[in-house]
């Protein structure tokens, strides 16, 4: 499921419209050992990352300007999925993948604001960086939910019908 999700990456999408936050959030509930829940996503994400980086940069690039503050969402966004998602229903499911998206704006957002030279440090070029940040974030959202949804209940859909499936699912509420 981890492989699929980092190889959708790799499809044309909107602008921030991809699978990485329901990537996390499923490897931090499905994972029972907690280095593999980190390990694996984070592996995926920048396996993808080298390649769309590769296809920008025209060079292999290993890790890019921001790259530390993106990764650090993700791991926080692995906390929520061992944390609140161990045991999932729609509202658990909808609030944990909405609290993914915030968590990703603030963190990657606030790099952009202190060190890309875009914007003042103050509060206006907070500010200004915030919201220019904010069309991203609708399809940021819009692709969490909607991947989110996608992976865990396609998951237990599949879990449901193929029995050796059903010794790696989490309990839905």
């Amino acid at each position: 499921m981890i492989v699929l999700l980092a190889m959708a990456r790799l499809l044309p999408h909107p602008y921030n419209f991809s699978p990485v936050a329901a990537m996390a959030l499923f490897g931090g509930a499905y994972f029972k050992n907690r280095i593999q829940a980190f390990l694996i996503p984070l592996s995926a994400m920048w396996l993808s990352d080298f390649f769309l980086n590769y296809a920008y940069f025209g060079k292999p690039v290993l890790f890019y300007p921001g790259s530390a503050l993106v990764y650090l969402s993700f791991v926080l966004i692995v906390l929520i999925g061992q944390t609140l998602l161990r045991n999932y229903g729609l509202m658990r499911l909808t609030g944990s993948s909405v609290a993914a998206s915030v968590l990703f704006y603030l963190i990657t957002n606030a790099g952009v604001w202190f060190f890309s030279g875009m914007y003042p440090l103050s509060y206006t070029g907070g500010l200004a960086c915030y919201t220019a940040a904010l069309p991203f974030f609708g399809t940021t959202l819009a692709g969490d939910l909607i991947y989110t949804f996608t992976v865990f209940y396609g998951f237990a859909f599949a879990a449901s019908h193929i029995p050796a499936m059903q010794k790696i699912t989490v309990k839905q509420d």
